[in-house]
């Protein structure tokens, strides 16, 4: 796969739909050509212990940040006619699919691909966690759980297995 856009979705907490942050990586011709990050109010917009531990944001971070629909219009001219890349594709398939029922639009259907799941067939590693398959693959995944880092990961995961 030379064309795809890498994505990765960061959440505020246990619900799906509660994106607060979201990375894409775009590849084209097997190159990176672009990037996009954003912060994301969360719906609903509350924080838990467990999800600010994993990846440091807080309501603070996000309270006066654009809902997703304002953020999604950004990255749907990006991501236009390319396939969906994720590492865990359940997860972030998941979260892109709850927040677009939270906010009422109509989900397009996306094609996702996993590049934890090409790594499990493909790799004889002792976890496929995303940081460890990246550092298989010759990425430093220094900024682990910072979405546009994570995305990058898989974007280079993607190159490498997909």
């Amino acid at each position: 796969m030379k064309d795809f856009a890498a994505i990765d979705f960061e959440t505020a907490n246990g619900r799906r739909s509660s994106v607060c942050s979201v990375g894409v990586v775009i590849v084209r011709n097997g190159e990176i050509v672009d990037r996009f990050y954003s912060l994301i109010q969360p719906s609903p917009n509350y924080y838990n212990h467990w999800t600010t531990e994993v990846h440091g944001l807080t309501r603070q971070d996000t309270d006066h940040s654009p809902r997703f629909p304002d953020v999604w219009k950004q990255v749907e001219p990006l991501i236009a006619g390319l396939p969906l890349v994720a590492h865990n594709r359940p997860f972030d398939e998941g979260c892109l699919k709850a927040v677009f029922e939270e906010y009422g639009l109509a989900y397009p259907g996306y094609e996702f691909h996993c590049t934890l799941q090409a790594s499990r067939k493909r790799l004889s590693l002792p976890n496929h966690q995303l940081h460890t398959v990246a550092a298989e693959c010759g990425y430093d995944l220094t900024a682990h759980h910072h979405a546009l880092a994570d995305a990058e990961a898989c974007a280079v995961i993607a190159l490498k297995l997909l």
